[in-house]
């Protein structure tokens, strides 16, 4: 939320119900048990996308999940794994 290119996105929604999204979210795109119920990646940022989520804010997520692995000292290859499965969701984010 401290990143202004990316808050106006958050704008009105419960930040309690988005990290339980994230948590299922992040649960099921790395192997875990699937239980996740809501709508698909393209649905549910679709407005968003209609607001002008673009590749740079993409990119500015990526940048942030990249530096919370780090400061978590996680191992640099689990940091590219993460960080490959993270990429591979952009299209879908992006509705393309």
């Amino acid at each position: 939320m401290a990143d202004g290119s990316l808050s106006p996105f958050f704008e009105g929604v419960s930040m309690q119900d988005q990290r339980d999204k994230q948590k299922a979210f992040l649960t099921v795109a790395f192997g875990g048990p699937y239980d996740y119920v809501g709508n698909d990646l393209t649905s549910s940022h679709a407005r968003a996308v209609k607001r002008g989520l673009s590749d740079r804010h993409v990119n500015a997520v990526l940048g942030h999940l990249m530096k919370t692995l780090q400061e978590l000292k996680v191992s640099g290859y689990l940091v590219v794994e993460i960080m490959k499965i993270a990429e591979s969701t952009r299209n879908a984010v992006l509705g393309r």
